[in-house]
């Protein structure tokens, strides 16, 4: 599973009860010198916790040690766990929060932002960054920085970010003379080719069908209807869910799901079982992020590579070069002991030196301007000239948003896979359920801003 899956709200935020959607996409800090934490003295201890997942906390722990080098008397206490989120909860609703966190996947970093727990981080980033000149806010690439905006104000940070795509293993491509598809029609063409070898041309985590809504049905959405068409969408504009650009990719869907384009199982599959297959070459493709590397490292075959490529768009379709990131968040809480040392501290975190080490070391991408002339990792070539060259940045942010909305088109999703509901049912299915949501003004409104 991805490093961070977009958790889910309930409403009663005063009690920060949290639970998951997706793997996600959000890295935030906030922090703001107005309010709260003490100044920054270099003699209190900074008490840092960390989500400890597939990148695990060494490298954190080392960015401590260094810290404290370069600023003689300063204390950092770094402490990480799989499931940090739970044992920060209550330190949130008690008032007692650490200095700067990582909370992980399945914290509500909107709740918080909501229930005013966290600093907001403005007045800081107009102040110097670790390194080089300008502000702190320049040292960051400025599409990332949208994704932790509230209200004209910036709560959250991204620190690395992953992207989704598609992958294949380019020996495998060489060896059968095969051309990785430019187009959704070149898809269909290369299709064949493959299956008259018995591979299947696609495989997908069939338990996780937020794979195949950031994989398939956005990207051709984008394609057909243009990235308007998805800020519509996320931004529960009337019509937006079961509009012609939507249809069009649901029917996409449908095509490749009719001529036998997916791996049979596919469906019952975990995204580790569906992500073996691939590596195994049973199939030629799969949708997922960045961190399927990171994630599969340990099974990959000797002989295996991949490599990643932009889902084929239509011939004609819109916003060819558009890609789909998340952030994943850190935050400064309003009522930590030394929020001002919490904030010291992650900026010298996103210094360019220490942006490059964590590509180098975690095999990810960072959101600091420059980090991508680092010595990458193959696997992330090929996302970074993509990023680079990218017209159109997009994130799902609506299963952060609206979580019920999030769950609704997920299982519209595996029942458009598996055949049961047709691509207009499809639709008209998440269309009611923005419906609904919208219609509830007990729900916090959000919109896509560009």
């Amino acid at each position: 599973m991805r490093q961070g899956q977009a958790p889910q709200r309930n409403h009663m935020r005063t009690q920060l009860l949290l639970g998951v959607a997706f793997a996600a996409t959000l890295l935030f800090v906030s922090a703001g010198c107005n309010k709260g934490g003490s100044s920054s003295s270099g003699s209190a201890e900074v008490e840092v916790a960390v989500f400890q997942g597939g990148y695990g906390i060494d490298f954190f722990e080392q960015a401590a040690r260094d810290y404290e080098a370069a600023h003689p008397g300063a204390k950092v206490k770094v402490w990480g766990n799989p499931r940090v989120w739970e044992q920060l909860r209550p330190r949130f609703v008690a008032g007692s929060p650490p200095d700067v966190t990582w909370p992980g996947w399945g914290m509500d970093y909107w709740a918080m932002v909501y229930d005013g727990q966290l600093l907001a981080l403005d007045e800081a980033l107009s102040q110097p960054p670790a390194e080089g000149e300008g502000t702190w806010r320049d040292t960051f690439e400025p599409e990332l920085l949208k994704l932790g905006q509230y209200e004209g104000k910036q709560y959250m940070l991204p620190y690395h970010y992953n992207m989704n795509g598609w992958w294949y293993d380019p020996n495998v491509f060489e060896k059968n003379g095969w051309t990785p598809p430019a187009t959704f029609e070149d898809l269909l063409a290369l299709a064949e080719k493959v299956k008259a070898k018995g591979i299947a041309p696609l495989t997908f985590q069939g338990k996780y069908p937020y794979y195949m809504i950031s994989g398939f049905l956005f990207p051709w959405a984008i394609s057909a209807g243009g990235i308007e068409a998805l800020d519509a969408a996320q931004s529960l504009e009337p019509g937006a869910w079961n509009s012609p650009a939507f249809l069009k990719a649901a029917e996409m869907i449908a095509m490749l799901r009719d001529r036998g384009l997916f791996q049979n199982g596919a469906i019952g599959m975990s995204h580790t079982e569906s992500q073996t297959e691939f590596l195994q070459g049973r199939a030629a493709m799969i949708p997922c992020g960045t961190w399927l590397h990171s994630e599969m490292r340990e099974v990959m075959p000797p002989n295996a590579k991949m490599r990643f490529m932009l889902p084929p768009p239509l011939k004609d379709g819109h916003d060819p070069t558009n890609i789909n990131i998340g952030i994943e968040p850190w935050v400064i809480p309003i009522k930590g002991k030394h929020s001002k040392d919490g904030i010291e501290f992650f900026r010298f975190m996103t210094s360019l030196t220490n942006a490059k080490k964590f590509v180098e070391q975690k095999g990810t991408l960072m959101s600091i301007r420059g980090s991508d002339q680092a010595n990458l990792p193959e696997h992330l070539i090929e996302p970074a000239k993509a990023f680079a060259n990218s017209e159109a940045i997009w994130s799902v942010e609506y299963r952060l948003w609206y979580p019920t909305l999030g769950k609704e088109t997920e299982n519209a999703m595996a029942s458009l896979l598996s055949g049961e509901i047709t691509p207009q049912q499809f639709v008209n299915r998440c269309e009611a359920e923005a419906e609904r949501v919208r219609n509830d003004a007990t729900v916090p409104k959000r919109k896509i801003n560009r």
